[in-house]
């Protein structure tokens, strides 16, 4: 039988058989120091722990139960909304606009976890969360019927957004905002093709949710009608329509409806509408975003109408 050393000829022969700790030196002169120390790596890594610290790598199930960015956390701990659990970077939460509201969290249940930004980007899947996120039950949509029923007992001549189709959560947040700071006493969305609430809306609403109800509805043309036999007149944005939103006299309880970012109000929730109008255009420009539009004509309400008659009663 050959040998593999026959076989091979001088490989075997001719190879190095020095003792392989010092052989370059690559054992010889490697790092024997305790790994604690070594690099100061393991010495300096911060090993501090922070309330159920093991749990904070955890991401929530759904995108529907996370809120975040400064203004969203910190308006819903300004209503006293329940938290669940809260991650914070340490320079924010002894912030003085967050450190009291966060001890009265603490005191009510919500489990405070102090956190790096890796950590937080990592729970918010790399949201722009500003150093603050929060978990909190899924948003509660209001029937449609308790909407109208909330509306008219906030204000006299009540005014509603309708918005079809949005796809995109900026959009829908950006309306959100805009609708509760002129005011309005709700929104109606579709529950099929269409955003829901989710953290992305409830950041760039900014807080709005935790006072302007939202209800979600099957049937946006059947809403439409339920709106009108509750005495709501019912006027849709259309960029080709014949009046112009200044020149109509809003009065009386208002639906606004707007359609969604490409295909605008669809021809059978145009035919639900008692007018469509549209916002003049001065510029080369020949769209607005429709959030844009949407606080141009809402504005345009609330110049006709007043502060006195456009808010809700009390405020």
């Amino acid at each position: 039988m050959v040998s593999p050393q026959e076989f091979r000829g001088d490989r075997y022969k001719d190879r190095d058989s020095s003792p392989r700790e010092v052989r370059g030196n690559h054992y010889k002169d490697r790092d024997s120091s305790p790994r604690e120390v070594r690099g100061n790596y393991y010495k300096d890594r911060d090993t501090r722990s922070t309330e159920n610290a093991t749990t904070t790598v955890v991401q929530p199930d759904t995108d529907t139960d996370m809120i975040y960015g400064r203004h969203a956390v910190q308006a819903a701990l300004e209503a006293n909304q329940v938290l669940n659990r809260i991650w914070v970077v340490p320079h924010l939460r002894y912030d003085p606009r967050f450190h009291s509201l966060l001890t009265e969290a603490k005191s009510n249940g919500s489990i405070i976890d102090e956190v790096d930004d890796l950590r937080l980007d990592y729970i918010t899947r790399k949201a722009n969360h500003q150093g603050v996120a929060a978990q909190v039950s899924a948003y509660e949509y209001l029937d449609l019927s308790e909407l109208i029923a909330k509306a008219k007992s906030a204000c006299e001549h009540p005014v509603l957004v309708v918005a079809e189709g949005l796809n995109d959560p900026h959009n829908l947040g950006a309306i959100i905002r805009t609708a509760e700071a002129l005011g309005t006493q709700g929104v109606v969305i579709p529950q099929r093709r269409a955003v829901g609430i989710t953290s992305a809306v409830r950041k760039v609403a900014a807080g709005a949710l935790e006072s302007l109800p939202v209800a979600r509805v099957v049937n946006l043309s059947r809403a439409l009608e339920e709106l009108k036999e509750a005495g709501f007149w019912i006027y849709g944005t259309a960029a080709d329509a014949g009046q112009s939103v200044d020149t109509v006299k809003f009065s009386g309880p208002t639906v606004l409806v707007v359609g969604g970012e490409s295909d605008g109000l669809s021809l059978l929730i145009q035919r639900g509408c008692d007018a469509l109008v549209s916002i003049p255009l001065r510029g080369n420009t020949p769209s607005l975003n429709v959030s844009v539009a949407t606080g141009m004509a809402l504005y345009e309400i609330y110049r006709q109408r007043g502060p006195k008659k456009f808010h809700v009663h009390g405020s």
